[in-house]
């Protein structure tokens, strides 16, 4: 546990590698609370984070819907192409009409850049 200043406790220092565990084992769970997820957030600062937690953050909010975070899932689709594809696939089994259209937009903002065997397997799954 890390001390501020005034000798209080603050977040522990977790490393990236654990980080990925703990978000990939509350990817298990049947249901997390709106009010988890947005402990989670703040407690570790995800959306700062490396690519790998920010992935399996994303991965969090697209199975339990976090609607109020879905701006870091469009961040993530913009800036990692490559590592989205997966993303992608997860946003359109939902069957879930946000997240489908989140898809659809995402893409098409980013069509133009991505590789085109990615852009083909992407455009196959989200049109």
């Amino acid at each position: 546990m890390v001390t501020d200043s005034a000798g209080g406790r603050s977040q522990s220092k977790v490393m990236p590698e654990q980080l990925v565990l703990q978000l990939e084992l509350l990817l298990m769970e049947a249901e997390l609370s709106v009010t988890s997820l947005r402990t989670i957030q703040r407690t570790y600062d995800v959306q700062n984070k490396d690519t790998e937690v920010r992935h399996r953050w994303c991965e969090l909010l697209v199975k339990h819907k976090y609607t109020q975070a879905y701006g870091d899932v469009e961040h993530f689709l913009i800036h990692h192409k490559a590592m989205g594809v997966y993303l992608y696939g997860e946003l359109t089994v939902q069957e879930d009409s946000g997240q489908q259209v989140l898809a659809r937009r995402c893409l098409s903002l980013v069509q133009d850049e991505m590789d085109q065997s990615a852009h083909r397997v992407v455009e196959e799954m989200v049109l």
